[in-house]
């Protein structure tokens, strides 16, 4: 069951960090700038309907597809941490404005916001499918209880990415730009420090199933 918990903190802090709600509220907002607070609710309802029907795609086909091809599980641990490791340190640098961003403030069709680019990519980029796969990649076939993890830790991200678009004028606010910044660094660096955890994982498993470090 320590086991399974770990799994799910894990899973859900990455995801949150990667999916990074306070970078993703300033664009909800210019995207949406002069609506009402009710077509607000419905493009966060959306976007993340979107986004989670994204990841558990991911989650169920990424795998499949990656068992079939034979590519070994050590494999995509060292390619997700390479790819979360990446992000972070990216995170550590002041990014320049968004190029996703449509000139026209609040001009965007609801629909269109809602899946591009609010749930691809700034939901679900590369980030958050090497987290799933890698995160996946951690379970055993048999783990009946480890299978359920992944998919809770999902929802329980998008849940508070929902409540985080909702009220990201009031959040927004409350932070301030420098708050939202500095908060961006500190995720930063443990979404760095869980990639380099899932490369260790990663090689090690590899080391062992080629038999450099002995029996498995």
């Amino acid at each position: 069951m320590g086991k399974h918990l770990t799994l799910f903190i894990s899973t859900f802090t990455t995801l949150l960090a990667v999916i990074n709600p306070l970078e993703a509220m300033p664009v909800f907002l210019q995207l949406l700038y002069g609506r009402d607070q009710q077509t607000h609710r419905q493009v966060a309802i959306s976007s993340c309907l979107y986004a989670t029907i994204l990841m558990f795609f991911f989650l169920i086909f990424g795998t499949l597809v990656m068992r079939l091809f034979g590519v070994p599980l050590s494999m995509v641990r060292i390619v997700g941490g390479i790819v979360l490791m990446r992000l972070g340190f990216e995170l550590f640098t002041p990014s320049p404005a968004s190029t996703i961003i449509p000139s026209g403030k609040g001009e965007a069709n609801e629909g269109d916001v809602a899946f591009i680019p609010l749930a691809m990519p700034i939901m679900v980029g590369p980030g958050v499918i090497a987290t799933i796969l890698g995160m996946a990649s951690l379970v055993k076939e048999t783990h009946y209880v480890g299978l359920a993890v992944i998919p809770l830790a999902i929802l329980a991200a998008i849940v508070i990415t929902y409540l985080s678009l909702v009220y990201a004028g009031k959040l927004t606010r409350w932070f301030g730009q420098k708050g939202i910044d500095a908060a961006s660094r500190i995720v930063g660096f443990f979404v760095a420090a869980m990639g380099v955890g899932l490369i260790f994982h990663g090689v090690v498993e590899a080391l062992l199933s080629y038999g450099v470090l002995g029996t498995k």
